[in-house]
């Protein structure tokens, strides 16, 4: 693309269920760079699912392999977009590494957007696993009050319902 702007490392920050696969998928196919999601990652590199780990070893476990995969991603010399998991930026170095390495940005979606999307979906999220429709709004309105210090640090942050590719791009033009 001979006018698209010059993309470092982007990533996409922000609680289950905000879109952040979807819009990176998209945001990377539109500007033709690579795109990575954090999580897939994190299973190639530990050869079992998510879900996996977080049920044979725990949250701890799981965190160390997101650290150790999140800082093999923030040294490789070319550019990205990432979907990163939810609790990505709340552990560790992490948020500062994302932040040194390049251009964070907080996907920020109403905790009944988001309860509504998750409801609809049959996604393996291991913090979300157990909780009924009743229960999931309250649960992502925690996770929210737990992780929103963290999110917004972000170098930007988008809001809304529905955030689409339009408003990713407008922040590299």
């Amino acid at each position: 693309m001979a006018n698209s702007p010059k993309i470092s490392k982007t990533f996409l920050i922000g609680l289950p269920g905000s879109g952040k696969t979807t819009l990176a998928k998209q945001v990377a196919e539109s500007l033709s760079i690579a795109f990575f999601d954090l999580d897939k990652e994190i299973e190639k590199a530990a050869s079992k699912k998510v879900e996996e780990i977080f049920s044979e070893k725990g949250e701890a476990h799981f965190r160390e392999w997101e650290s150790k995969t999140l800082k093999y991603f923030c040294n490789l010399d070319s550019g990205f977009i990432m979907a990163t998991g939810g609790g990505a930026p709340c552990f560790g170095d992490n948020l500062d590494l994302m932040k040194s390495a390049g251009v964070v940005i907080f996907l920020d979606v109403p905790a009944k957007e988001i309860s509504n999307r998750i409801s609809k979906q049959s996604l393996n999220r291991p913090l979300l696993k157990h909780e009924t429709p009743d229960s999931m709004k309250d649960r992502i309105e925690f996770l929210r009050s737990q992780r929103i210090s963290f999110y917004r640090q972000a170098h930007h942050t988008v809001s809304g319902n529905e955030i689409g590719v339009k408003e990713i791009m407008d922040l590299f033009s």
